[in-house]
């Protein structure tokens, strides 16, 4: 079997038994690349220059190649946010988990293209161009982190590194059929994350298995002094107990994300993962939480709101695209508009007029109250049972060009997933089908740092499931 369609945990047991080196691995997923990247286009950056190096680590990442979100600071490569605006921008820094990943040798190939500034759920919204789904090349590999998602699904990374405001990890990893974590908020630094909504971001990891997941997770989580909203308490290893199943577990099904809008396809493979935990002797209890229906206008005024805060500093002065003006109010305004896409401006819009006066305490101060509400409501159902279970998306991965001119059905691909953040609590998406040669993920969510928790819950059902470690054709066919 070729390298790059091995996961992290079986090439680390080649590698420690003498069967072969890093410098193979890394090889083997370069001419992956090379051979799918032109159909896929995952990429924004690729680090030709990339090799393993020898380090004094015996982490399972030694040595394995990945890539990161292109929002993500990496010294000496640039970091783009998927903007015109930040082309040539080349941070001074790395960002604490790229630290931490270097210090266990994992290498890093390239930089991933992403909606711009994470603002969408289709990677159409880049500012460089369109990845594809490598399942099916006319449709998206959602978004935020679709270039994540996609190279992972693809082969043309072991893991990637994305970040998620409302579902930007776990809509690309089911869109693209591979496993993506979204990590409590706070559990892993976002030092060196170029921000979209600070009190909502998080990065998190995309893998193509469970256990995987739970390797990359012990490298990069834990307390950074650095991020003043670092949780300082100490990590599991995500690993042990990830074979111990579900007997026993209660198993919540929110009724409110089951009702309207969920598709036929996804409808059913749900049904079918439910029976799945049934049978491998979980308890399944419907639970109520009734605010969740004011989560999509929550999240989008909190969010927009944020994204004009954080996205003023792009003025042409400090860094970033200039654009030249006759004053220096007119090089602002001609940069801003040059150096960001529709969508970016409409978000800015957005948030700028509910921070408004007069609008203030109308949406922004009132969108605050009812995530209080939803966050109980997730404190309420969580004294019920261990874990929830809840599609990540309505539908399968949809045409590209499908929603592009209506952003309201764009906003709405992310229903099942922006409660997440907003509660700020941890959530693993992995494929729970193939329906139409296409992947159905279903998505678990846990408690405050309950994140070795779902992992085992995934992994149970990946392991009867025959849905782990599988490599999207790229539209070559196998």
């Amino acid at each position: 079997m070729e390298m790059f369609r091995q996961t992290i945990n079986q090439l680390h047991k080649r590698i420690s038994n003498g069967e072969i080196v890093a410098a193979d691995v890394v090889e083997s997923v370069k001419q992956r690349i090379a051979a799918v990247e032109p159909a896929v286009k995952a990429f924004i950056t690729i680090c030709d220059d990339s090799e393993a190096v020898a380090v004094e680590s015996s982490s399972p990442l030694a040595g394995m190649p990945g890539v990161v979100k292109d929002n993500i600071c990496t010294q000496g490569i640039r970091t783009t946010c998927g903007s015109r605006i930040l082309e040539n921008f080349i941070p001074p820094y790395n960002a604490t988990v790229i630290d931490r990943l270097n210090a266990v040798g994992a290498v890093v190939l390239g930089k991933t293209n992403q909606d711009e500034f994470g603002m969408g759920s289709s990677t159409e919204n880049s500012g460089y161009h369109i990845t594809c789904n490598p399942w099916d090349l006319s449709r998206v590999p959602g978004g935020s982190s679709g270039g994540s998602a996609a190279a992972v699904a693809s082969g043309q990374a072991l893991w990637a590194l994305g970040s998620d405001t409302g579902g930007s990890i776990r809509q690309p990893a089911a869109f693209c059929g591979i496993v993506g974590m979204k990590p409590t908020y706070g559990r892993v630094s976002r030092y060196g994350l170029v921000a979209y909504a600070s009190s909502l971001d998080t990065i998190g990891t995309l893998t193509r298995d469970v256990y995987d997941n739970a390797l990359l997770m012990n490298v990069i989580a834990g307390y950074d002094e650095r991020d003043s909203t670092s949780i300082n308490a100490p990590c599991e290893d995500y690993t042990a107990g990830i074979y111990d199943g579900v007997r026993g577990l209660k198993i919540g099904l929110p009724k409110q994300y089951f009702g309207e809008g969920l598709s036929a396809e996804v409808a059913a493979a749900l049904e079918q993962a439910v029976q799945t935990y049934r049978d491998l002797g979980a308890e399944i209890i419907e639970v109520d939480m009734p605010n969740t229906k004011y989560a999509l206008a929550t999240y989008y005024i909190i969010a927009t709101a944020e994204a004009s805060s954080n996205l003023a500093r792009y003025d042409g002065v400090s860094y970033g695209l200039r654009v030249e003006g006759k004053n220096i109010v007119d090089m602002s305004e001609r940069t801003r508009e040059q150096g960001f896409s529709e969508e970016v401006r409409r978000r800015i819009m957005l948030g700028t007029y509910t921070l408004s006066a007069g609008y203030y305490d109308a949406y922004y101060n009132k969108a605050l109250k009812v995530r209080r509400l939803i966050k109980n409501d997730f404190d309420a159902a969580f004294l019920q049972v261990d874990v929830l279970l809840t599609p990540v998306a309505p539908t399968q991965a949809f045409k590209i060009g499908e929603k592009t001119d209506d952003p309201l059905a764009m906003y709405l691909s992310d229903i099942c997933t922006v409660t997440v953040n907003l509660a700020g609590v941890p959530a693993l998406s992995l494929p729970c089908a193939f329906t139409n040669n296409l992947p159905v993920g279903m998505q678990l969510i846990g408690a405050p740092l309950s994140e070795a928790l779902l992992l085992r819950v995934g992994c149970a059902f990946e392991q009867t499931s025959g849905l782990a470690n599988k490599i999207a054709p790229c539209g070559g066919g196998k």
